[in-house]
């Protein structure tokens, strides 16, 4: 495999078939509606202004750049719709290191040059691909020194320095203007593949501007789970900076603990916003949240929990669970109601993967039975968790009717807010 750094082949003297200098190279392209990786075009500074020579042109990349056309043949190079530019818009520019999980600057691009294997297809032409980013030291030395030390005592000292590079297939591109993100077919799938806590990690090293256009592109779903994650003040800015439709997609899919703390937390003109855009159902669930001050047991807990009648059964149990359509970490207590909505009582579900399917899911319930009222502080609720070791906690108003569901990851969140 034969590679070319991007610095290298930026400024190169092209030539014509006759062996003619032509002109230099200015940019390199590639169209990512048609290939991501493969390189379709070379802008080049001629006499007569900028001109596009198509790679499909080229016939050998070797002490510089020969065409198999004259320059007469070349377009002019009006504009770059449609077209992403390799120095413009990735050298020096932030991208999003998926293997790594981290926001790296790129110092230069690993280009690799495949020459075609079919002879019998025509004239041979040679291919070339990005093939990753350097966004190491070795880089931006090379850089930094090309065309002022000599060719043999640079080459002598980046081959002393370790490469640090990502392969492209590792790599999301991050571009903030919403009409060059469609047109170009800039999205982030690779990133969403990640952990909804990586994610966070990385919006939070990301500006403003790079984080909305982040969020603007990831599934609702995904965008909903990682906004959990991230910091409150950084939570707050995204809201702000998104439109309320979009806002209002996202809060939809998160958690209504959470939705509802994310929307407490900003002006109250911005939330009604977000709340007038929002599902009916939806919308009810985070206004009732967040009518509860926030630092008590009610302002922590979700409305979405499992609750069956107490007189149901273990396959009653398992219906149910096979239907549910909440977080998985509120599934692991299954709670028992009577018809005012009383608690009655809690099950582990590792009760009920043991128990027969017909037995009564009042005799599996765990005793003793641990509750919060709604007005509880929220320093009290972790002490509960604390000391019965729970993974969930249930609370119920003044009537000892359940109204909602603490679990250990709120209290996690809870208490980090504090440190």
């Amino acid at each position: 495999m034969i590679t070319l750094a991007l610095s290298e082949l930026l400024g190169a003297t092209v030539y014509d078939p006759s062996g003619a200098v032509s002109g230099r190279v200015r940019e390199v392209t590639l169209t990512p509606q048609e290939d991501r990786s493969r390189i379709s075009s070379l802008i080049v500074k001629t006499k007569s202004g900028n001109r596009v020579l198509p790679f499909a042109a080229v016939s050998s990349i070797n002490g510089g750049v020969k065409a198999a056309t004259a320059a007469g043949e070349w377009l002019p190079a009006n504009g770059a719709e449609g077209l992403f530019l390799l120095e413009r818009d990735l050298l020096d520019q932030q991208v999003i290191d998926i293997n790594g999980r981290k926001v790296v600057r790129v110092n230069d691009v690993d280009l690799q040059v495949d020459a075609p294997k079919d002879k019998d297809a025509g004239p041979m032409h040679p291919v070339l691909r990005v093939y990753s980013v350097d966004v190491g030291a070795r880089g931006a030395i090379r850089r930094l020194l090309r065309g002022v030390a000599p060719k043999s005592a640079l080459r002598a000292l980046l081959g002393r320095i370790p490469p640090r590079s990502i392969p492209w297939n590792f790599v999301d591109v991050i571009e903030t203007d919403p009409a060059r993100r469609v047109k170009l077919k800039i999205s982030h799938e690779l990133l969403a593949k990640l952990h909804p806590a990586d994610i966070a990690d990385i919006v939070e090293d990301l500006a403003p501007d790079e984080r909305q256009a982040v969020f603007q592109t990831l599934d609702e779903g995904v965008a909903a789970d990682a906004l959990e994650e991230v910091e409150p003040k950084v939570q707050k800015a995204i809201m702000e900076s998104m439109d309320s439709g979009r806002a209002a997609d996202i809060v939809e899919e998160m958690d209504p603990d959470a939705a509802a703390d994310l929307l407490g937390d900003l002006p109250e003109e911005r939330t009604e916003q977000i709340l007038i855009q929002m599902e009916p159902e939806a919308q009810q669930d985070v206004v009732e949240l967040l009518e509860h001050k926030e630092e008590t047991a009610a302002g922590r807990m979700t409305t979405e929990f499992l609750a069956l009648p107490v007189t149901a059964t273990v396959q009653n149990a398992i219906d149910s669970l096979r239907e549910f359509e909440g977080g998985v970490e509120v599934v692991s207590t299954i709670y028992l109601v009577d018809f005012h909505g009383t608690l009655v009582g809690a099950v582990p579900l590792a009760r009920i993967v043991l128990a027969e399917t017909s037995t009564p899911m009042l005799s599996l319930t765990q005793e003793p039975l641990v509750l919060s009222h709604e007005g509880v502080a929220e320093n009290e609720v972790a002490e509960l968790f604390d000391k019965y070791n729970l993974v969930t906690l249930p609370v119920v108003d003044e009537r000892n009717r359940l109204t909602g569901v603490i679990t250990s990851d709120d209290v996690i969140s809870m208490l980090r807010s504090k440190l």
